[in-house]
């Protein structure tokens, strides 16, 4: 590699799941994809080991380049090939029933990969060798307080998912925390999952996490359903209810995408499924009832 200017001459920006300052480029005679480590420079080298972690496992791009160190000017960065396939979110717009339900499949195998992949204690990574840095000890009323989610009837809906999730056990895996159909990619020719992108949140947390994230707004139970037959039959042996445990797991990051709800359309559908929440003081929320399938 010539640096990071010669990477950057041709550089497009790329949206539609990429998060942060990640751009389209091509490095060695291929295309890839460089991803800029601007506002949290340490986390470069998490991403390059949670990619060498699970590749093979999961549908994730090779490593390229990996700059560990910079400066504002100069930041750290990593250089991965660049996945084929389309936005999953776009291509389910237009997709048939069995192209949604073939897709939901996979997206529970993905689901059942991750929630197999263990770790002793919950908490974020920190370093190239993934040390885990715990989480807060906050509970969901106090952390909801402090993003200045406040509601009357959510502190019944707050006891209600931490009694579930007490019931469930503690058991941690790797989360992705982002998981959805704008971070993964399709082949629109035969409805193969051809990558999971943008690791930057990825976590050591609750097994039904990224379960409540894909199903957080999802209406379509063929695909719900396909992705519930597939967690189920995977001899995994998560408890039920799945969805609600989901819906539970979920609540943290909902709340704190809430929190944001003047910044951007989905923080704003969030926002407004908490308050439904609070209205009903029920964990769904009036959400569809997935659990039926």
């Amino acid at each position: 590699m010539d640096g990071l200017e010669t990477l950057a001459a041709s550089a497009v920006p790329l949206t539609g799941g990429y998060q942060g300052q990640t751009f389209a480029v091509t490095a060695g005679g291929e295309d890839a994809v460089l991803k800029l480590y601007v506002k949290d420079p340490e986390r470069a080298v998490v991403d390059a080991a949670l990619l060498q972690l699970v590749r093979g496992l999961l549908p994730v791009p090779r490593i390229l380049d990996l700059k560990r160190e910079g400066s504002w000017e100069d930041p750290p960065y990593l250089l991965m090939e660049r996945l084929p396939g389309v936005n999953l979110q776009v291509y389910l717009e237009t997709a048939g029933p069995e192209e949604r339900r073939k897709v939901g499949t996979q997206l529970g195998e993905l689901l059942v990969r991750l929630s197999g992949m263990p770790f002793l204690t919950a908490g974020m990574f920190r370093g190239g060798d993934l040390t885990i840095e715990p989480l807060g000890s906050a509970d969901l009323e106090e952390y909801a307080a402090g993003l200045g989610v406040t509601r009357d009837g959510l502190p019944q809906v707050f006891a209600q998912a931490e009694e579930l999730l007490d019931s469930a056990g503690s058991r941690f895996c790797l989360v992705h925390s982002d998981f959805n159909p704008k971070n993964l990619l399709v082949d629109p020719d035969t409805a193969r999952i051809t990558g999971l992108i943008d690791w930057e949140f990825a976590y050591a947390g609750s097994p039904y996490a990224d379960l409540g994230n894909l199903l957080r707004f999802e209406t379509d139970q063929v695909l719900a359903g396909a992705v519930l037959s597939a967690v189920r039959g995977s001899g995994l042996g998560l408890p039920e209810p799945l969805v609600e445990l989901g819906r539970a797991a979920d609540l943290w990051a909902l709340l704190e995408l809430a929190s944001r709800a003047v910044e951007n359309p989905v923080a704003a559908v969030a926002a407004a499924l908490i308050a439904r929440m609070a209205g009903t003081q029920e964990l769904s929320g009036d959400r569809p009832d997935l659990e039926a399938i």
